[in-house]
């Protein structure tokens, strides 16, 4: 496979386990990005667009990063939040007077960026095509009764969380959260973070192809009759659906959960600003302390959604041993459904981005290309 991009020398090993990955048949077409202290030293990409091949890979393709949206509409956040738009700590009804209903009044914003909140599921059946319908989500989440006492554990909010976060950043900053990440992060920065995507990028945008484990995947072991996994996921069926993944529908959608636009070079450029203490270049999104605040583990311990070990920062997943971002002990992002990463090592002031085609579910949560990655890199540190 020809792998395209520049590398620092001292970084060539890096090049080598990216490249190793498409030898392995582990990936279709896929980029990534390094940065340390700021300073690029790793952008590389390779492959194909399409299953067929008959599309290159080229630099600044783009593929939808499913839960990295997360950690970008954490970033967001945490730009409204250092303007003084949103206080972590005010109730949700206070910039979203309807969610105060079923109980939900007290909720502050933060447990909703530590999946706190107990709203990872809508008990109402939703039709298809019902995740690209941001009233209806909203309206269906503030009239939702919480599924466990909020606060008092957290269960991770895969479908919900971007509702519930940018429904916040719309009533509180007048814009949505697609749009406050294109004017003040992804602009700024030169980075492609595109929500909803327009139809002049259509062409850049890659087709996602599932690979299933033979072994089977880590969600088998929900119980379809007792787990919130299930609900949480299926309801509305939309994000379980690949081929829907890739449709119009989808792409013109704002789901600040799951529907980012992005590749290597974009992530990692967000996310080295976090590595920079909230700077980047004359680019500022925070204070290096509120950078701090939202990147340390706020929870951690059994997930009652994921039923596993979980951790996270305020809007961010935080590594664990049960589950590690690379060596660092203080690293935090986010990962994509299928192998994406965007993540940041406030110690050794690293940041990655990886954004890939080949989405892989197995039995375990670690992804197989990850790690000679994270190996490669801290080698060259």
């Amino acid at each position: 496979m020809s792998i395209s991009g520049i590398v620092d020398p001292a970084f060539g090993a890096v090049r080598d386990a990216f490249g190793a990955n498409f030898d392995a048949g582990l990936e279709l077409g896929a980029s990534l990005a390094v940065s340390v202290g700021g300073r690029n030293v790793v952008d590389l990409w390779g492959g194909w667009l399409d299953a067929a091949k008959t599309r290159s890979w080229e630099r600044d393709s783009l593929v939808c990063v499913f839960s990295c949206t997360k950690g970008v509409a954490a970033v967001a956040t945490m730009w409204a939040v250092e303007q003084g738009l949103v206080d972590l700590d005010a109730p949700v009804a206070k910039y979203w007077p309807e969610f105060a209903a079923a109980g939900k009044g007290d909720i502050p914003v933060r447990w909703l960026l530590t999946h706190e909140a107990a709203l990872p599921a809508i008990s109402g059946r939703l039709p298809a095509g019902s995740l690209s319908d941001w009233r209806l989500m909203c309206d269906a989440l503030a009239a939702q009764e919480p599924w466990w006492e909020p606060g008092t554990t957290h269960g991770y909010h895969g479908v919900t969380f971007g509702h519930l976060v940018g429904e916040v950043l719309r009533r509180a900053t007048g814009r949505t959260c697609g749009q406050l990440v294109r004017d003040e992060l992804g602009a700024p920065l030169g980075a492609d973070l595109l929500m909803p995507l327009d139809p002049a990028d259509d062409a850049r945008v890659s087709d996602l192809v599932v690979d299933m484990s033979r072994d089977g995947t880590f969600f088998d072991r929900w119980d379809p009759k007792t787990s919130l996994g299930p609900r949480a996921f299926g309801n509305p069926p939309d994000a379980n659906d690949p081929n829907h993944c890739m449709t119009d529908t989808w792409k013109r959608a704002e789901i600040p959960a799951a529907n980012m636009y992005s590749n290597a070079r974009g992530l990692d450029r967000l996310f080295s600003a976090l590595a920079g203490g909230g700077r980047l270049g004359e680019v500022e999104v925070a204070s290096p302390e509120l950078v701090a605040e939202f990147g340390r583990c706020q929870v951690r311990g059994e997930d009652k959604v994921m039923e596993l070990p979980t951790a996270f920062a305020l809007g961010f997943e935080h590594t664990i041993p049960e589950w590690p971002f690379g060596p660092g002990a203080r690293t935090y992002g986010h990962n994509g459904s299928g192998g994406s990463l965007g993540i940041v090592d406030p110690d050794a002031g690293v940041s990655l981005g990886y954004a890939m085609n080949r989405l892989w579910w197995g039995p375990s949560r670690t992804d197989p290309r990850w790690e000679p990655i994270f190996e490669a890199v801290y080698a060259a540190l």
